[in-house]
């Protein structure tokens, strides 16, 4: 089975707000999906987070170096592309675009051989994994709102992010945990990412053992870029004497750039988002080598319905996955796909068990978002 062609869609009109210093617009292309068709008329999508506009510069590379492979070596074919790229695209763009070719590959190859990806990944260590409902920190004042109607939809952990954490003062940070904990009671899990790859981010080491200990006295399950993604030494630091775990590393490309960070003790918890960090090959090979030093993988899913069944699969070969990301609401994951994201009653989501990747997309919802249908 052969690759003759590869397709690019962006998304774009629903985009989910961000948080960052500089907001993008829903209007604003964010993702983009990868269609890699073959000679026998299988075809498998990808994701990309980044615009189509970087990923068809990124395709200008990448396209001569993949039609006419073998679409059912998505391990070898990807791992040849991050090669014949390294003196024009290591990192950035066109790491994030052979993420999605990769995410496609895996696709064709559950399809063609009538296997789920958890499958081919080397096996289903569970059948279910708890997704933590992922949402902005707000007002004071609307804030219990969302997070009720965050519970109501079922979720039974909660990732609370950006906003006004870090960027007023200590007291708004614990009232606004305070808020959280109040409102969701003892036994919701509540993550906290301070968002410390935002532009100019002004905090360091001392801010953020505060911070942490402050957490620890609610009961947070883990605090997110607390420093700068940069800062390998204060992460190091921080970990050694914060009451809760430390995760980190959504920013990063290729599973290089993870290892002295896993070596040194730098995360208690990475977090490799799969639509860029060279998709599901390499955050397999991410699994391993965390597992074997101590450091938990939960992957960062601030993207597609496509990444999120990505992220269930390798939760899926997991050996002790713990979490997924599901952004919430959000149109590009629950809009376009055929079957929804159900929760059961204990906050828990089916793995998919088709071939591929096991859902397939509402196409008619891909034209709309991709503006294939507007004007």
């Amino acid at each position: 089975m052969k690759i003759t062609d590869i397709r690019t869609i962006p998304l774009f009109g629903e985009t989910p707000m961000t948080g960052w210093t500089i907001e993008p617009g829903p209007d604003e292309n964010m993702h983009t999906l990868v269609e890699v068709q073959t000679d026998e008329g299988v075809s498998g999508i990808g994701s990309v987070f980044t615009s189509k506009a970087l990923v068809d510069g990124a395709m200008g590379l990448l396209r001569p170096n993949i039609v006419g492979e073998n679409a059912l070596e998505p391990e070898r074919v990807c791992e040849k592309l991050h090669q014949m790229t390294f003196w024009q695209g290591r990192g950035g763009a066109v790491t994030h675009a052979i993420s999605g070719i990769d995410i496609a590959l895996w696709d064709i190859f559950g399809k063609a051989v009538g296997q789920p990806v958890g499958r081919l990944l080397g096996g289903y260590y569970r059948e279910k994994i708890k997704p933590y409902g992922s949402i902005l920190f707000e007002d004071p004042e609307t804030f219990p709102h969302t997070l009720q109607d965050a519970l109501d939809r079922g979720f039974r952990a909660l990732k609370l992010g950006w906003g006004a954490f870090g960027r007023v003062d200590r007291y708004m940070d614990e009232h606004l945990i305070k808020i959280a904990r109040d409102t969701c009671g003892p036994d919701v899990e509540l993550m906290v990412d301070a968002g410390g790859s935002d532009a100019f981010w002004p905090h360091n080491y001392k801010w953020a053992i505060e911070t942490a200990r402050m957490l620890g006295d609610y009961d947070i399950t883990w605090f997110e870029e607390a420093l700068p993604p940069d800062d390998i030494e204060g992460h190091i630091r921080l970990r050694e004497y914060s009451p809760v775990r430390i995760a980190g590393g959504e920013v990063f490309t290729r599973r290089q750039s993870f290892m002295p960070w896993i070596e040194r003790g730098a995360y208690d918890i990475i977090q490799p988002d799969v639509t860029k960090v060279g998709g599901i090959s390499e955050v397999r090979r991410l699994i391993w080598y965390a597992y074997d030093h101590n450091v938990l993988v939960v992957t960062h899913g601030w993207n597609t319905a496509i990444g999120f069944l990505a992220d269930l699969h390798l939760a899926a070969a997991h050996p002790i996955a713990r979490w997924v990301e599901y952004i919430t609401p959000s149109p590009y994951i629950e809009d376009i796909v055929t079957t929804q994201f159900s929760l059961d009653e204990d906050g828990l989501l089916t793995i998919p068990t088709g071939p591929g990747l096991g859902v397939e997309l509402d196409w008619d919802a891909v034209r709309h978002y991709s503006g294939r249908n507007k004007g």
